[in-house]
């Protein structure tokens, strides 16, 4: 995962430009029919059940709209929520609410979303070793927010895009010559480039977990589209020698099932391509 200075670099990104794409030059709704000095109150209410998530990036969005909104936090990020709670009331100028409902709601449903499906994956592993990892199926331009929402919800973060990680996929091995090829040219790059990245190598079939291990330096091994008799004896063929990641088509019904082969990751593009928004709304009180 990339340093924290420049995760909140990201999402500073983030805010200016969905409040450029949103507010252009000006709410002409709210500057038509609200005086500029009107003050207001609004809560947001839950109108559904899952994770919150979302809360903390809500506070930077007020905060850019208008230092002088008061945010009130009754349930914080990663909390479970039902039909009716208030999550946190916002006071200040009516104009800059309403500036901000939009982009806080919409963040905030879809991380929210983001978020209760990766604890139900994450209840899903709960007692074996594996962790659930994202990836970088993500929407274009708020991967930020949707990883975080990832953590909210009990997961971990896979890389965050494609300077922070060496992963040598299918393409990357066959346009390279093959895996002992790609492998070799990777370690050359990185020492030439004086760059300490992890490298992860995916594997097809059995055979290329073995090719694999004949290397050194390799941080994961990837099994793609394994089924569970493949993925048990690879876990066994890699022993300690690097780290294991299951990946391909799990979910709900068989990720229990590929835990228990003893990988120690399980990646999913689930947790951030198909989930359903969770309902909230902002509310004037």
């Amino acid at each position: 995962m990339i340093p924290k200075e420049q995760f909140d670099k990201e999402l500073e990104l983030i805010i200016a430009n969905a409040v450029r794409e949103d507010v252009g030059d000006g709410d002409h709704s709210s500057l038509a029919c609200i005086p500029e000095n009107a003050v207001g109150k609004a809560k947001l209410l839950v109108k559904d059940k899952g994770i919150i998530a979302g809360v903390e990036f809500a506070e930077m969005v007020f905060a850019y709209v208008d230092p002088e909104m008061k945010i009130k936090t009754v349930i914080k990020d990663g909390s479970f929520v039902n039909y009716g709670d208030v999550v946190f009331y916002i006071e200040g100028r009516s104009q800059s609410i309403l500036k901000a409902e939009r982009l806080v709601l919409n963040a905030m449903q879809r991380m929210s979303a983001i978020a209760t499906k990766t604890k139900r994956f994450v209840d899903l592993l709960e007692g074996t070793k594996t962790k659930i990892l994202d990836t970088r199926k993500t929407t274009p331009g708020i991967r930020a927010l949707e990883k975080w929402a990832v953590k909210i919800g009990g997961g971990e973060n896979h890389r965050f895009a494609l300077y922070d990680m060496i992963m040598l996929k299918d393409n990357h091995i066959d346009f390279a010559g093959g895996i002992t090829n790609a492998i070799e040219k990777t370690r050359a790059y990185l020492k030439e480039k004086n760059k300490d990245l992890k490298i992860i190598v995916e594997a097809r079939n059995l055979e290329e977990v073995q090719t694999i291990l004949k290397s050194e330096g390799i941080y994961r091994i990837l099994l793609d589209n394994f089924n569970y008799e493949d993925t048990l004896k690879a876990v066994k063929l890699i022993g300690n020698k690097c780290l294991t990641e299951s990946s391909g088509g799990i979910n709900e019904k068989t990720i229990r099932k590929y835990a228990e082969c003893g990988v120690n990751y399980i990646s999913s593009g689930a947790l951030t391509h198909s989930v359903y928004n969770m309902d909230l709304s902002l509310k004037a009180i």
